[in-house]
């Protein structure tokens, strides 16, 4: 049980109390998972001002506890403990407290999404079948709840549910009448003077005010046999006398105090409607569950058709075929070039893994993830980013994209990619889809190729494993895996080299990729020149099984040099150059603008 199914217990008394006339508040006490306490409130029933739900559900904790220590409990309650209970909740060492704390703005805006359910409704009707019917038929319209708290709650009810004004005139008589005293007491004091002159007959009468004594009727000497035998003399002056009654007495303390009382019994009529509300708790929480799924449907809906999206086809039978596959993020984001699609075959026995090679930024790491998603998308019940799509249910997607090192737990980057590999494998099934990049690239070359093998063998091996596994490695030596195991087939991002340079063409093709393009990735990247240089030199000797050798010495390379320099500067200006368009007369002009740049 959880935090909501022990606040349902304590809602339940909440009910029996409005059902006993109580103010309806209930009262639960845990224990782990044990409720070692119940109450609710009784104080009309017990006639007591103690008969509290969370005193009496203290009390039947502290008795079945043996101690009036409650240290390992929680208290579930519906509504914000007073002052008396909070007293009680200290000296119980509860440790934890769980209340109702819905304001009245929260209620006014729940009653705003009440009174659109009806028009939801409205046009779930005209579905005569299927899911939408069937929301339809268990999403109910909560209209009391809605008038409920329309009657009770003004439209803009303060922040604060202490400070009154924020019960509705004409909701209750008391408030009203309380409202009347506060905003209109100097009206209340002219009434009064002219209904007191009226039966005296004293014409002179007045009703004032000091600090003294308060509110004051005062009489001129002239008139003073006329005085009433009720009236008490508290003051006497030159030219008359001042006198009180208990009519305006009582009136004073109406006024004086009118704000605080009115506040208080706002507050006390907002907690009954919380806890009206907080009894039908489960048609609310129904009502938003139902609502949701429909706001979820109606986001597939209009994400599927602004985006081309189309209806997979999903079933048991563990075939994963994707034709024109699209990243739903990344195809949003890069708006100034077209996304290439891509399918993906992985069949029930046969393609299940897939070992895919390229170079950096070629877009690995991207058609894994498009994968994951596109099978994610499909078993939520969404269209999918493809121009086909058939959909083995997967149970679980397991993914290891990325490098990272955890310092506040002391492993390294390889370290935390080991152990959420060891993860991956422990937990995976033969049906479930693993995406794995660049294993055992945190450690040597041998033994990253080692680990990588390992994986791969592991999560290939029916026996083992058999998982659909898309793998990501730039160890070509892997994609010798092919011939040895049926199940695994290799693909490679498709590169075009055009002399020293490449283009991504971002398409998978069946095959192994020839060569990594690191050299190639490092030129884009913006390293310098002689760098690049230096680079493929090596690269030569490695691949030809010879040692590096020694740079030769180039005194003048400490310096730099003026043609170098010029000549980057000539082929900026040339890389800017639209020469389809160039006419003879703009040529001659550049020809003498590069030349006097050299």
């Amino acid at each position: 049980m959880d935090d909501l199914d022990f606040m349902r217990e304590a809602l339940a008394l909440a009910k029996q109390a409005s059902e006993q006339g109580e103010v309806p508040v209930g009262c639960v006490i845990t224990r782990g998972e044990e409720i070692v306490g119940r109450g609710y409130n009784r104080r009309e029933t017990d006639k007591s001002a103690l008969a509290h739900a969370e005193i009496q559900a203290i009390d039947e904790a502290c008795k079945r506890l043996g101690g009036w220590r409650l240290w390992e409990c929680t208290l579930y309650v519906t509504l914000e403990p007073c002052a008396m209970c909070a007293g009680a909740i200290l000296n119980a060492r509860i440790g934890r407290v769980v209340y109702g704390s819905a304001g009245g703005r929260d209620l006014v805006s729940l009653r705003a999404s009440m009174e659109r359910i009806p028009a939801v409704k409205a046009q779930l009707a005209a579905f005569p079948s299927g899911a939408l019917h069937q929301l339809d038929q268990q999403l109910e319209d909560l209209n009391d709840l809605a008038a409920l708290i329309g009657q009770t709650l003004v439209d803009e009810p303060p922040f604060s549910v202490r400070e009154g004004e924020m019960i509705r005139d004409g909701f209750d008589p008391e408030v009203d009448r309380l409202r009347g005293i506060l905003h209109g007491g100097k009206s209340f004091l002219a009434q009064m003077e002219a209904e007191e002159k009226e039966k005296t007959g004293i014409r002179t009468l007045k009703i004032g005010y000091n600090k003294v004594f308060g509110y004051y009727i005062e009489v001129s000497n002239s008139f003073r046999d006329q005085v009433p035998d009720h009236y008490i003399r508290k003051q006497t002056l030159v030219n008359g006398e001042r006198y009180i009654t208990q009519e305006l007495k009582d009136l004073e303390h109406d006024v004086l105090t009118a704000k605080d009382r009115d506040a208080a019994l706002e507050y006390e009529l907002f907690s009954s409607l919380r806890a009206k509300l907080a009894a039908s708790v489960t048609r609310v929480q129904l009502a938003a569950s139902l609502i949701a799924q429909l706001d979820t449907l109606c986001s597939f809906a209009a994400v599927a058709v602004k985006n081309n999206y189309c209806r997979p086809s999903v079933d048991e039978s563990g075939v994963i075929e994707i034709q024109g596959g699209r990243h739903p993020v990344v195809e949003k984001m890069r708006s100034d070039a077209l996304f290439v699609p891509n399918d993906t075959i992985m069949g029930a026995k046969e393609d299940r893994v897939s070992i895919i090679t390229g170079p950096n930024m070629a877009g690995k790491s991207t058609y894994m993830r498009q994968v994951a998603l596109i099978v994610l998308m499909a078993q939520v019940g969404s269209f999918v980013p493809a121009h086909d799509a058939h959909i083995g249910v997967v149970d679980r997607i397991f993914t290891r994209i990325g490098a990272s090192d955890d310092l506040s737990a002391g492993q390294s980057t390889f370290m935390v990619e080991m152990t959420e590999v060891a993860q991956i494998l422990k937990h995976a099934t033969a049906r479930s889809l693993l995406i794995l990049d660049e294993i055992g690239r945190g450690t040597s070359t041998f033994d990253g190729m080692a680990i990588a093998r390992a994986v791969l063998e592991y999560a290939a091996n029916p026996k083992k494993l058999g998982a659909k596994t898309l793998f990501a490695t730039h160890y070509h030596e892997l994609t010798a895996i092919e011939a040895e195991l049926s199940n695994v087939k290799n693909y490679n991002i498709a590169v075009k080299k055009r002399g020293k340079d490449m283009i991504f063409l971002r398409k998978i093709v069946p095959g192994a990729a020839d060569e990594s393009y690191g050299v190639e990735v490092a030129n884009l990247a913006g390293l310098p020149g002689t760098v690049i240089t230096r680079a493929r030199q090596l690269l030569q000797e490695l691949e030809a099984g010879t040692a590096p050798a020694q740079p030769r010495e180039q005194p003048e390379a400490d310096q730099v040099s003026m043609l170098d320099m010029s000549s980057q500067a000539v082929c900026q200006e040339l890389q800017k150059v639209a020469v389809e368009t160039l006419t003879p007369i703009e040529a001659m002009n550049l020809l003498f603008r590069l030349k006097q740049m050299l």
